[in-house]
């Protein structure tokens, strides 16, 4: 085998790299990180810098890893601010350093992309070894992959990457036929009050509908990017994505772009951007340009509950963060991140550290856990 270092996602030819995906998962797709590239969501201006990697036999591209040099911890999730911190403090340049990711989006997924005719350990390790080779190269501080799933954690671990254990809050279709066989799993008080919040939204008048990318218009997309771009405006946040990645998604990746778009008087006044594969949807943004009261829950949970339960999709992940969630059925789900420190005593340190974070982490999984709505335990 062979292994490459490339500096666009052009380097690859769109089959073979889709080929890679078992799954249908959308933000590892050729599409979706080729229109991050030819947008300008990733590249020099926000420190998002191709270092993708090719493993190769015969020619053929049989592994890959969406690898980025950053010059800081923007759109990453994972946050390493304190890591970065103590480097500076001792002198020592933390960046740049190389992440494998999906830019800007907290969603558990493969990270490790091995043809599925491949043995799946064999190219893994070659994948690892040639990241690390060419992070020596480069002089690059450290390595980050983020949002792994449990299978990639636990190989990674035995390769010597240390874990970082998060928390998300995720919803699972046991199986409902409808948004009230849903509620009927709630305790009474709690099933009251998501009755209420819905009858809080309806009162805004507000009409909804579900867009996929395919059939959304110019105006429908340039409304949700509209939403996207206020929202970060207002919280002072920078919007890298941009309505030419939209419109580019939305041609590309068809139906795999959900929007959830509320109107009044045929004006569109609020709306979720998802993205969907095949057994999970995925809540991206939400913004607005008018306020009513709980027609954020609306637009961004419970339609996207109703959408699994119609379509047969066994999660929602709503994004990160929101213990509010836990009332509206979204539980505690565990995440995972692997992390490999060049400085040796740096890595002793963060070590301990994660271990720390780590019992924490897990006191906290179990006390939001306590907190579910459910009168029953919900499984994955």
């Amino acid at each position: 085998m062979e292994v490459k270092l490339h500096r666009s996602i052009v380097d690859f030819m769109s089959t073979e790299w889709n080929a890679l995906l078992a799954e249908s998962y959308p933000f590892m797709r050729y599409e979706f990180l080729a229109a991050l590239e030819q947008n300008n969501g990733t590249g020099p201006r926000y420190g998002w810098l191709p270092r993708h990697i090719g493993a190769y036999a015969d020619g053929k591209l049989i592994g890959a890893l969406a690898n980025y040099e950053k010059d800081n911890t923007y759109g990453e999730f994972v946050f390493d601010w304190s890591w970065a911190d103590a480097y500076q403090r001792h002198g020592l340049p933390y960046y740049p350093k190389w992440v494998v990711a999906a830019p800007y989006t907290p969603a558990t997924g493969p990270r490790l992309l091995i043809h599925p005719d491949q043995e799946w350990q064999a190219v893994a390790t070659v994948l690892i070894e040639g990241l690390q080779h060419f992070q020596q190269e480069a002089n690059i501080s450290s390595l980050h992959i983020l949002f792994t799933n449990r299978h990639e954690t636990e190989f990674l671990m035995q390769q010597g990457f240390m874990t970082r254990l998060g928390c998300q809050f995720h919803w699972h279709n046991q199986d409902y036929r409808d948004f009230q066989d849903f509620l009927d799993s709630f305790t009474s008080k709690k099933r009251k009050n998501i009755k209420q919040e819905r009858r809080y939204a309806q009162a805004s008048q507000a009409d909804i509908e579900i867009i996929t990318g395919n059939n959304a218009t110019e105006d429908q997309l340039a409304a949700a990017e509209l939403f996207y771009r206020r929202t970060f405006d207002e919280k002072y946040g920078t919007a890298t994505l941009n309505l030419g990645f939209f419109t580019q998604i939305a041609r590309t990746m068809g139906d795999q772009l959900v929007l959830i778009m509320a109107s009044r008087n045929q004006q569109y006044i609020a709306g979720a951007i998802c993205f969907r594969d095949k057994n999970t949807l995925y809540g991206r943004h939400w913004g607005c340009i008018e306020e009513h009261d709980h027609l954020h829950f609306e637009v961004c949970f419970y339609q996207g509950i109703e959408y699994c339960i119609s379509e047969g999709l066994q999660r929602f992940e709503p994004g990160a963060q929101g213990e509010h969630k836990i009332s509206r059925g979204f539980l505690p789900t565990p995440t995972w991140s692997s992390h490999w420190i060049n400085h040796p005593e740096f890595r002793h340190a963060i070590q301990h550290f994660l271990n720390q974070e780590t019992a924490g982490m897990e006191d906290y999984i179990a006390t939001m856990t306590s907190r579910s709505p459910y009168k029953k335990i919900i499984h994955e």
